[in-house]
């Protein structure tokens, strides 16, 4: 599909679509927090704005934008993030996107390099749209990101059997070695994405990061970079984070959205972490088993919060309500932990 004629169809298509199941309807009490995280992160032409790193935008946002507005049923925000993006980001001459924006310089994007999880929640998004509003359009776009993404961002685990996702099709394998982020990896859209393309090695790839997930996790907290090699897995170059951080945070939210209580990486995660006193902790040194950051802002409490009663089996959790008093990537987590929660832990309602 062309670039052109895709957006030519997101120009016709109606703001206000036929009626079809959302994930939450209309007057579900989660609308509210997701009409505060709109006024907080998405300007009125599709561009998620994180504050926080200068009004910059990045595919990581437009992706995590359309994953949640399709899953709150919101057409018109969908289709202004779809724009924004294919005008903005779809620049490669490939199906991905390029992975950041920026409003002070000239040219905006000024790397092409994709962001794999950014192509893979832009992906996701598009599926559950196209599943929801019958948009045929949309699946064949999320097809063609999809075999992009096992084309210029799949390469054989050098540490053993199976595959790694590359966290951009340019700069992460140095000689023998691969350099890679496990938190780009979200087992859920990976494989709901290849159930609706057809494309099955994406779902082998998520079976991959589980293992890969569960192989660092015997160590604690899975780092948010790691390298690999024949040798084995060990602490990434100088320039990339070998602490449990911000990034990491992310991986004990995927696998509650991704339904697995089990998940040796979210319980590595809450034993270190989630059952911690004070403001939630951001960065731990797997190492020294010691806390380096923590931060008051809400999201990053939700998902401790939600971590440790998908993990004690218990019924409700600590998490706390919405707020949009917090920059971009915190609400978004926040918001997201909120959506995992409804979607595939209801026992821990926030209480």
């Amino acid at each position: 599909m062309k670039r052109r004629s895709f957006l030519a169809g997101l120009a016709m298509t109606p703001l206000i679509a036929p009626a079809a199941q959302a994930a939450f309807a209309d007057d579900h009490p989660l609308q509210a927090s997701w009409q505060a995280w709109k006024r907080l992160c998405l300007s009125p032409d599709g561009r998620v704005v994180d504050g926080f790193q200068g009004g910059a935008s990045h595919s990581e946002g437009q992706g995590y934008g359309l994953t949640l507005a399709a899953q709150f049923g919101d057409v018109q925000a969908a289709n202004s993030i779809m724009s924004w993006t294919e005008a903005n980001l779809a620049v490669r001459s490939d199906a991905l996107l390029a992975w950041l924006w920026r409003p002070d310089s000239l040219p905006r994007v000024a790397d092409r390099n994709n962001a794999s999880d950014g192509d893979l929640f832009y992906a996701w998004g598009l599926v559950t749209l196209a599943r929801s509003r019958n948009r045929p359009e949309l699946l064949e776009r999320a097809r063609q990101i999809a075999a992009d993404l096992l084309r210029h961002c799949r390469v054989a685990n050098p540490a053993g059997p199976g595959w790694l996702m590359l966290p951009g099709a340019a700069g992460f394998v140095q000689g023998d070695v691969v350099v890679t982020n496990p938190s780009y990896l979200m087992p859920r859209a990976m494989e709901e994405v290849a159930a609706a393309t057809g494309l099955s090695d994406l779902a082998a790839l998520a079976a991959d990061g589980r293992r890969l997930w569960a192989t660092l996790a015997a160590n604690g907290p899975v780092p948010d970079w790691i390298s690999v090699s024949a040798i084995g897995y060990a602490p990434p170059p100088a320039g990339f984070s070998a602490r449990t951080g911000y990034e990491a945070i992310r991986i004990p939210l995927f696998a509650i959205w991704s339904g697995d209580a089990a998940s040796p990486a979210l319980r590595a995660y809450v034993g270190a972490i989630g059952v911690m006193g004070g403001d939630a902790v951001t960065v731990y040194d797997p190492v020294t088993k010691s806390v380096v950051e923590r931060s008051a802002h809400a999201g990053y409490a939700a998902v401790a919060a939600l971590g440790s009663c998908v993990v004690s089996g218990g019924a409700g959790s600590r998490m706390p309500v919405f707020t949009a008093d917090q920059p971009y990537y915190p609400a978004t987590l926040h918001l997201m932990a909120l959506v995992a929660q409804a979607q595939s832990f209801p026992r821990c309602v926030p209480i």
